[in-house]
């Protein structure tokens, strides 16, 4: 498999969640900017879309969105418990959490690394962002991982996006159970390869 990836974006998820569990992968990194990757080759005629995360299968079939993604790698390999298993209430509390990190966190982020937007936009984005991050401390204050006691795709994605506060000067020291979150997946053996990795540590 092949994973499209920018150092620091939100493909730092799917790249966590491959090596969480134990799944081999080609890492070809792409300039967002540019819209090439290090080969030279076009992205976008990889992806329509021109960002990453993006998945190419052995057998040529293709995925481009970031849950996704994470969640077809996390059922590559079941016995790693990354995602609950299909059908279960469990696995729809986890699409719960992934489809609420990407609209109301990893799109909150967006207007902070937009040079065109306005300050008054920059205020409004932090203000949601802060919102719901106090809905992710409070659902963190009695658990260690979003679902429960263990560690699933949606851990990998969150702990993505929180890790975009130093780009953008957000200070989560408020939230400690958050605080603590971040600093105990930061801590995994397969967070720290990935970091190294994309040359990010």
């Amino acid at each position: 498999m092949k994973l499209y990836y920018t150092p620091g974006a939100c493909s730092l998820s799917p790249h966590i969640v491959a090596l969480e569990a134990d799944l081999p992968l080609e890492l070809i990194k792409v300039d967002l900017q540019s819209k090439l990757t290090e080969n030279g080759d076009d992205f976008k005629k990889i992806n329509p879309n021109g960002y990453v995360p993006t998945l190419i299968l052995d057998d040529g079939n293709k995925l481009t969105e970031g849950p996704a993604i994470v969640q077809y790698l996390a059922d590559r390999a079941p016995e790693k418990q990354l995602v609950p298993d299909a059908g279960t209430f469990e696995r729809y509390l986890l699409q719960q959490w992934l489809n609420f990190i990407s609209t109301e966190i990893h799109k909150n982020f967006s207007p902070l690394f937009d040079s065109s937007a306005t300050q008054t936009v920059k205020d409004s984005a932090i203000e949601r962002l802060s919102l719901r991050l106090g809905t992710v401390e409070e659902h963190l204050s009695d658990k260690p991982f979003l679902l429960g006691e263990t560690f699933s795709v949606a851990d990998a994605y969150l702990f993505v996006t929180l890790s975009w506060r130093h780009y953008v000067n957000l200070d989560i020291a408020k939230w400690p159970a958050l605080t603590q979150y971040v600093d105990n997946i930061s801590a995994r053996p397969a967070v720290q390869k990935a970091l190294q990795e994309e040359g990010l540590i």
